[in-house]
Order: structure tokens, then sequence, then C-alpha cells
């Protein structure tokens, strides 16, 4: 159990140690990955940056997954390729438009972390039923990073053993046999509001531009 997103991710950081001080990037997935990622990279000294996803819905029922899209990349599952391309192209393109909007208003127009060679912790609060960390990966891997480590505080043995087949490393704090719902694993539990998103990467941003300057 954990008391809240910054106890689960000093309990993260601790697991960590081997990244402080390098060039690993945190990566986050709003909202809820944001408060851990951030107390993760302030804890090890390392850069953070979003990853911000969506699912492509199948033309004939728009909740089953044919793949995703980031601001960067777009991953079609191979077993998808005949769906029809002006169906995907015209997705791709709008679910883009709506991720690059919402990138903005989270970062202020900061240049996202180019993801080649370097080693990208990807962070969130929990996974259910890992398919969104599945789809992160995929588009992660498109950047040809170094090595991909996932970090998580808590998720089912199934979902763990699917993605740890996808990467380098995966550090999970806590694996229950009872799994109804990430919540569950938390004393609080509250809903992460894109003000505190925001809060939260200037607060890290202004921390970054500020040793830069001391560099220079």
């Amino acid at each position: 159990m954990f008391i809240n997103r910054v106890d689960a991710g000093l309990q993260l950081a601790d697991n960590l140690l081997i990244y402080k001080n390098t060039d690993a990037v945190i990566l986050a997935l709003p909202k809820g990955g944001v408060p851990i990622a951030y107390t993760v990279a302030l804890e090890l000294n390392l850069k953070l940056d979003l990853v911000l996803t969506k699912k492509i819905g199948h033309p004939s029922n728009r909740e089953y997954a044919i793949g995703s899209v980031s601001p960067r990349n777009v991953y079609i599952n191979e077993i998808h390729k005949d769906i029809s391309k002006t169906y995907l192209e015209s997705e791709v393109e709008r679910l883009k438009k709506e991720l690059n909007e919402k990138y903005l208003t989270y970062t202020e127009h900061i240049e996202p972390v180019d993801f080649k060679n370097k080693t990208i912790i990807i962070v969130d609060d929990g996974i259910a039923t890992g398919h969104t960390m599945i789809g992160t990966i995929d588009l992660v891997k498109m950047g040809k990073p170094k090595k991909i480590v996932v970090a998580i505080p808590v998720g089912p043995k199934e979902a763990i053993e699917k993605i740890k087949r996808m990467v380098d490393e995966i550090i999970c704090l806590e694996i229950p046999e009872n799994f109804v719902g990430v919540g569950q694993f938390y004393e609080n539990f509250e809903q992460v509001s894109d003000d505190e998103v925001i809060r939260l990467l200037k607060k890290i941003n202004k921390k970054e531009s500020l040793k830069a300057s001391a560099l220079e």
C-alpha cells in the first residue's frame, strides 16, 4: 500500500538509483503518472518529459484498438494492416492534432526529448490491463532508444509478464494476486488535474534552466 503518488515515486526512485545523474530520461504517462515521474526525476536528477498517446479505434468499433499514435510516432498492429489507408490517415491526423495541442498545453512549447540512444524510463502510477503501456512502449521503440525501462508501483502478474517481454527492464514494486484496480493500492488516489501536471512540469523545467545557467 502506498500513501500517495509521491510516496510511490520515492520508493521507485530507491529502485532506480543506478540511473542517478546519467543521461536517462523519465517519461511520464499523464495524468496519474506525472507526480510519480516528477518525484523520481527530482530524486535522481534526471530529465522529465511526457508521452501522450491515444488508441486508434477500429472503424467498425472505436473502442477496439488497432494501434496507437503519439505526437512523434504511429504504431499499427500488424494484424490490422488491411484497414483502409484513408481511414488510418484521417484518424492519425486527427489524433496527432489533439495530442500536439495537449502537449503544448502541458509543456508550454518546450521541445520534446530525443529518445535516440538514451535510456528511457517510462513511469505510470500503475497498470491494469497494460494496453496503454504496451502501446507506449511500441511508440517509444520507434525513437530508437538505447534501453527501455518500465517503472511502476503496482500491476497484475499477467500484464507484468507481457510487458517484461517487450522491454529491457521492468520494476514493479507490488504484484498482488488479487488485483481489482490501481487505486486500491493507494491510501490517497485523487485525480490529477491538468493544472497539477503543468505546475510540476514548470517546476522541473525551471530547475533544469537554473542548472544550465549555472554551467554557462
